[in-house]
């Protein structure tokens, strides 16, 4: 049986097939070629009559799948703007997914002691979705995210008791500590030293991120934190 309808100046047509399944235009609803009592949707060659590959599938166990054919890319669009992207060889891409890697622009010099002191990343290398400015990540919705820093230091005093690099975040902190004058072992200053913090920190939506240096009271303020150094993140889940 056959119903068939007029629209502006054309005729559509909706039937069923041999095996019982719906035609519409170009779009055939039915069952599936491998389990009679499962569902799909795929292309219909109106030319030769045959069934292309399916863009919607219900397996016999049940599973869902949506398909493209070989050698296309899958969309998933949200108010018609693409949100996530896999190309033929799999790869997914996320325009829009959180992510950055920003340096300094230049050094920071003579980083005062006894005092805690934001690292200032003037660079952004990239910033993806767009939430690093002044030095500071703001998380765009809750999840856990990877921060990693790495701050390259010269001229570190010998003298000071300690020396932290922190990752503050809105919910704790992070700190990788050393004691200067054990690394020397003596009572050199370190010309060149470098040191990385990394951790996957949970987020709320608008929580902050950012690096900071602490230093306590004695020895010189002259540690200086160089260009090389970087702060970067991702949402991870």
């Amino acid at each position: 049986m056959a119903l068939t309808k007029v629209r502006g100046g054309g005729v559509d047509s909706l039937f069923d097939d041999e095996d019982s399944n719906i035609i519409i235009g170009r779009g055939r609803i039915g069952n599936t070629i491998s389990a009679s009592d499962h569902a799909s949707f795929q292309h219909r060659d109106l030319g030769t009559g045959s069934n292309n590959d399916y863009a919607i599938l219900q397996t016999a166990s049940g599973g869902t799948q949506i398909n493209s054919s070989s050698g296309q890319s899958l969309f998933i669009n949200i108010g018609n703007s693409q949100a996530i992207k896999i190309d033929s060889d799999k790869i997914i891409r996320m325009e829009n997914q959180p992510a950055f890697l920003a340096q300094p622009a230049s050094a920071q010099n003579n980083v005062p002691i006894n005092a805690v002191t934001d690292v200032v990343f003037g660079t952004e290398r990239f910033d993806q979705n767009g939430d690093f400015a002044s030095n500071t990540f703001t998380a765009p919705v809750t999840g856990r995210y990877q921060l990693n820093t790495t701050i390259y230091i010269q001229n570190m005093d010998a003298a000071n008791s300690y020396f932290d690099i922190i990752l503050s975040t809105s919910n704790r902190n992070y700190f990788h500590t050393i004691d200067p004058e054990s690394y020397q072992a003596g009572s050199a200053d370190a010309p060149y030293y470098t040191m990385c913090l990394a951790v996957l920190a949970d987020m709320d939506a608008s929580d902050t991120a950012k690096v900071q240096i602490g230093i306590p009271n004695n020895g010189t303020a002259q540690c200086d934190v160089q260009t090389g150094s970087t702060f970067s993140g991702f949402l991870a889940c």
